[in-house]
């Protein structure tokens, strides 16, 4: 058996009860399903997807292997039904996602994941000769609103068994480069950044000008000074310091607080040098 998270933007109850059973119905067990959601999605999965991959390193054993499902599927005419998905393996652990080259930026830069792995639904379930899908329900599967249900844990099952999947070899373009954003904002508050100290240019005890929202509404900048870690921040004073995503990528903090209320941060924003007109803007 294969540990599995979806982190998914169709994460409501209806969908999840769907997509829990659909999962356990394939697999054997049901998964740990993630609602990829906020302002900015695709911040939020990118951060996460990382971070799931990361967690698999350094267990002082082999092992299990893992399945990861990522969906996040705009449909904004450039394809027909949305994005396409694909898949790839990062050592033992598969990862089968929407090709959304945003959402899988972050494991090419840290990870060097340069190449998935697209896949044509359709072409997939024509060519699928072990199972006994009808012509009529691969219509359906074909078309469906609801793809990451009925095509994407397919697709995983049918990679983690080893089955000829036609797909085709593509690169993950590169995206344009953003200043430091706030990907996720944890339950404590704590804004978690998707960049690493260094480009963001801390140092211990220095301070860089954070760019925020005050209770008005209005923009205003704060210094706020660089700790090694969050018990060397003064109890409920703001710091900034390497944190516990990505590869120690920088997170800005209060201690006993929430930086993210203190300072009227979301998920997209860009409060770092710069950041001024970035995705989400503050």
């Amino acid at each position: 058996m294969y540990p599995i998270t979806y982190l998914t933007d169709c994460s409501d109850g209806n969908a999840q009860a769907r997509l829990s059973t659909r999962v356990g119905a394939l697999f054997g067990q049901s998964p740990a399903i993630v609602a990829v959601d906020g302002s900015d999605p695709e911040a939020f999965a990118a951060l996460t997807l990382l971070d799931c991959l990361r967690s698999t390193e350094s267990l002082g054993e082999d092992g299990h292997p893992t399945i990861t499902l990522l969906n996040i599927a705009p449909r904004d005419g450039v394809w027909p039904n949305g994005v396409p998905f694909c898949y790839f393996w990062f050592g033992q652990h598969l990862v089968a996602s929407t090709f959304n080259p945003r959402a899988l930026h972050l494991v090419r830069r840290e990870l060097d994941v340069q190449k998935v792995f697209v896949t044509d639904i359709r072409e997939v379930l024509a060519s699928a000769s072990w199972s006994n899908l009808t012509p009529a329900e691969v219509d359906r599967i074909a078309d469906t609103q609801f793809r990451s249900l009925w095509y994407l844990p397919l697709l995983a099952r049918w990679i983690a068994d080893d089955r000829p999947v036609p797909s085709t070899p593509t690169v993950v373009p590169l995206t344009p480069d953003e200043p430091p954003t706030v990907s996720v904002v944890d339950n404590f508050g704590n804004c978690k950044l998707n960049c690493s100290p260094d480009s963001a240019g801390f140092a211990l005890g220095a301070e860089l000008p954070v760019t925020h929202r005050t209770p008005a509404g209005e923009t205003a900048v704060t210094n706020v000074r660089c700790y090694p870690h969050l018990t060397a921040v003064p109890r409920n004073a703001p710091g900034l310091i390497p944190g516990s995503s990505g590869t120690n990528y920088l997170e800005l903090v209060i201690r006993g607080g929430s930086a993210a209320a203190h300072f009227g941060l979301h998920p997209g924003d860009a409060p770092l040098p710069g950041a001024r007109g970035a995705r989400g803007g503050i």
